[in-house]
């Protein structure tokens, strides 16, 4: 079996920042536990697979360990990889996903991504959050991932996991957050249990973290930075019950899979 895969930097303005994803363009679906060993193999926070579906496209997404829900960063790579690489013409791309229909069009040098809004509610504060941040945050709230958010972009900077604790929580990871000091906020986003110790740039964390900065900030449009070693950028804007994404992105890999199954 031989398959095309490239790998592309997410939320990247240049090569070597933003979060890398590969992805696999396919023809028909191959058996789970062949995507599951090609995400191992690659060894990135996620790979994605599509396959065409009439005039759209099915999308799914496998870290090292397991598949999931929604990854936003791998999806701004797919849709980058349609447009920039195999000619898709239309100004707007529409994924089948896990978490329903998730659209991507171009907005001049951007790409546009509309996800559900995913908002978090106030949580007691579980066991091991702490003792997995090594500090106290001035508050916890919870939905797919916990979102911990604290004083300071300084502190979301110094924050010194301990995965340990982190992958026994029984959410996907753990979101960290303040208000920036040169963006409207920051993050950084932990998920040790599905192989992800920190995620350079996190779509879906954004889905968490728009309407709740939205509703502290007082406004719909937001720009974020997720403050990991690489970094990343994302245009954040909240319509009712969507959360519209926006980001550039980089292909710094194309390449040939080779293989017997």
């Amino acid at each position: 079996m031989r398959l095309k895969q490239y790998q592309v930097d997410a939320f990247a303005s240049r090569a070597f920042e933003g979060n890398p994803a590969a992805v696999c363009p396919l023809a028909g679906w191959p058996d789970d536990a062949l995507m599951q060993a090609i995400a191992e193999e690659n060894n990135l926070a996620e790979t994605a697979f599509f396959v065409p579906a009439g005039e759209d496209f099915e999308l799914r997404w496998f870290t090292p360990v397991a598949e999931v829900d929604l990854c936003g960063h791998a999806t701004l790579a797919a849709a980058h990889v349609l447009f920039e690489h195999l000619g898709y013409a239309r100004p707007m791309i529409s994924f089948a996903t896990r978490s329903g229909a998730l659209r991507v069009q171009r907005r001049g040098r951007l790409l546009e991504m509309d996800f559900p809004s995913t908002p978090a509610g106030p949580c007691a504060v579980p066991e091991g959050l702490v003792a997995g941040l090594g500090r106290q945050p001035l508050e916890v709230l919870a939905a797919d991932d916990y979102l911990a958010v604290f004083g300071s972009e300084a502190e979301v900077r110094a924050i010194r996991p301990n995965h340990g604790w982190l992958s026994q929580l029984d959410r996907r990871g753990v979101i960290v957050s303040a208000a920036g000091d040169e963006v409207d906020f920051v993050s950084r986003f932990f998920a040790p249990k599905y192989g992800i110790p920190e995620d350079p740039v996190t779509g879906s964390a954004h889905c968490i973290l728009t309407p709740y900065w939205a509703a502290k900030l007082g406004r719909t449009s937001l720009n974020a930075r997720q403050v990991s070693k690489r970094g990343g950028n994302l245009g954040c804007a909240l319509q009712g019950e969507r959360v519209l994404l926006s980001g550039s992105a980089i292909t710094v890999i194309e390449s040939e899979l080779g293989f017997e199954t």
